[in-house]
């Protein structure tokens, strides 16, 4: 990911200009930026969920088959909804489909990873009365599963219309960084000190305490957002009887100012949460020598198939093959695409009769994945990279005729091009796409909505 979105032509030791231009630099620039939030803030943490949660409950996971399911899903799926960041754009409606498509999909696997972590806390939910930590993390994974649940209905294009380019998309953001990063952070911290330290926490009425303040804090800070969003969207769109915009920008943010005094608020209050922990970690291992021991452990080393072995094992093979046939079916003309349609199909039988036929003993289907390094790291990439194959190869024919819709890249001015340079080097572009979209609201406010042609040789 970052790899490919930071391909650059060096104009000097200090300068350079990004590869890709207009729409295909927006597309790599949201393939890039959604799926870094994807695999930098949402995996990592279920990690933490599925290792930490069982440790403090003192109960096994729910469903291993249901975190299985769970991680694949989304390492498979996450990687095709970065387009749903330019619906109504001069992005191709194809694209912008495929991203609403996978957007909607990706709820099934993360509510089901939700469920798993609090149905791994049944019979434990007693411990809510006293213990911070499963009070950290149960509102941790509750604000996962909201903030999953939001995800999706930002990326359908009639409630993106409304919500994008408003505080209503940062506070789905915040609501899952700050509730389900911060929590899961904060649970795993007040759940580590004491055993790393062998001590009782200094003040544990502060751990509680700064739960319920960090509670309130996001609650205030997330809704907020949420109202000062929809109240932004609504203004923005809004038309007088005779066809005009009702509402000027600064009408917009003029309404939303208490809002953000209340959003203050509630931030501070999450801060102060922090604080009381960072002080009481420190209060709780001052003078204290961390745990420093060692502990005999027989471990059976079972006999690993070779290198090769392993990489050409039928788990493995098949369901690469499987994602190979498809995408050449999506990328190559005529015969050539038949047949890649029919190797995935071939593939994906092939893959279903092994599954079936170990029946009740799935887990050796799965577990000839985990015999060496190699053939899960080969499985993770291929499906990685096959959504950013098939979304950015097809865009690399944007500059046909065909697709400029009649409308040719108007030669910039020296002061624009100055004004570009500053653009992409502050990073502005990080989160501005600058295309006015296909609404007739954004048409009035700034002009003539964005064609792909405009922008083909950025």
């Amino acid at each position: 990911l970052y790899i490919v979105n930071h391909l650059s032509i060096p104009t000097g030791w200090t300068h350079s200009y990004p590869l890709f231009g207009g729409v295909q630099d927006a597309l790599i620039q949201w393939w890039y930026g959604h799926n870094a939030v994807a695999f930098f803030l949402t995996t990592p943490i279920l990690g933490i969920m599925y290792y930490f949660m069982p440790k403090a409950a003192e109960r096994p996971v729910y469903s291993y088959r249901l975190s299985i399911v769970h991680f694949w899903s989304l390492v498979f799926i996450y990687i095709w909804a970065g387009p749903h960041h330019l619906l109504n754009t001069a992005l191709p409606y194809w694209l912008q489909m495929l991203g609403v498509l996978f957007s909607l999909m990706l709820w099934a696997p993360s509510w089901g990873g939700m469920l798993n972590g609090l149905l791994t806390l049944r019979g434990a939910w007693h411990k809510l009365r006293t213990d911070p930590v499963i009070k950290f993390f149960a509102a941790a994974v509750t604000f996962y599963g909201m903030a999953t649940f939001e995800g999706p209905l930002l990326a359908i294009r009639s409630v993106n219309a409304l919500s994008h380019y408003s505080d209503w998309t940062i506070g789905h953001v915040h609501s899952g960084t700050l509730g389900w990063n911060g929590f899961m952070a904060a649970g795993m911290t007040y759940w580590l000190v004491p055993r790393l330290w062998k001590t009782e926490l200094a003040r544990p009425g502060w751990a509680n305490m700064h739960f319920w303040i960090g509670l309130v804090g996001i609650l205030m800070y997330v809704a907020a957002m949420w109202i000062s969003g929809i109240t932004q969207g609504l203004m923005l769109n809004q038309l007088s009887d005779d066809g005009s915009l009702k509402y000027q920008f600064l009408d917009t943010l003029k309404a939303i100012r208490p809002l953000m005094l209340f959003r203050a608020i509630g931030g501070t209050l999450y801060l102060a949460g922090f604080v009381m922990m960072v002080i009481n970690v420190w209060l709780s291992v001052r003078g204290r020598e961390p745990v420093n021991g060692s502990i005999r452990v027989v471990v059976e080393t079972p006999k690993k198939p070779p290198f090769w072995k392993a990489i050409f094992a039928e788990p493995v093979i098949f369901p690469a093959l499987a994602i190979t046939g498809y995408c050449l079916w999506f990328l190559l003309p005529g015969l050539y695409a038949w047949g890649g349609l029919v190797l995935g199909l071939d593939m994906s039988w092939r893959t279903v009769w092994l599954f079936v036929r170990h029946k009740r003993k799935w887990t050796a289907w799965y577990e000839g994945l985990l015999e060496n390094w190699a053939p899960f790291s080969l499985l993770v990439l291929v499906a990685a990279a096959a959504g950013g194959m098939l979304q950015i190869i097809p865009t690399l024919t944007f500059n046909r005729a065909a697709n400029v819709e009649d409308r040719l890249q108007i030669v910039p001015t020296p002061l624009e091009l100055a004004g570009r340079d500053i653009y992409i080097s502050e990073g502005c572009y990080g989160c501005h796409s600058q295309m006015v979209r296909t609404l007739a609201p954004e048409v009035l406010r700034y002009g003539d909505y964005s064609r792909l042609g405009e922008s083909i040789f950025d």
